[in-house]
């Protein structure tokens, strides 16, 4: 029995556009956070003038371009396993990189703050 809607029933293995829509607008904010990300290593790499000796700078940048990446393979992969879960009708399972993701810039922001003070 499939779910009513003002589209009518939904049909085995479709999946609502809205849910659709609303995984693309995901994936598109992993892209969005990925690029933040290198924008930030490239700034912390290239541009800002912290006064850090070489090795912190590079550190930083670094953990930055590498959760960039993380991210960036992660989106396409997570954007395909949500749709074919949808489709199959299954249960998603919680992702573990926003928490990864939250906790690497909060390292970041401790790092420049320090970096500052010291």
């Amino acid at each position: 029995m499939g779910t009513e809607d003002a589209g009518g029933p939904e049909k085995a293995g479709t999946v609502d556009y809205r849910f659709t829509l609303a995984n693309e607008r995901t994936f598109l904010a992993w892209i969005r956070t990925a690029l933040a990300l290198l924008a930030g290593a490239v700034a912390v790499l290239h541009l800002l003038p912290l006064g850090w000796a070489e090795g912190p700078r590079t550190a930083v940048g670094l953990l930055l371009a590498l959760l960039a990446g993380a991210v960036t393979v992660y989106a396409p992969v997570r954007w395909y396993r949500v749709q074919r879960i949808m489709s199959s009708g299954g249960t998603l399972r919680m992702s573990g990189l926003p928490l990864v993701t939250a906790f690497a810039v909060a390292l970041v922001c401790l790092l420049v703050l320090l970096g500052n003070l010291l």
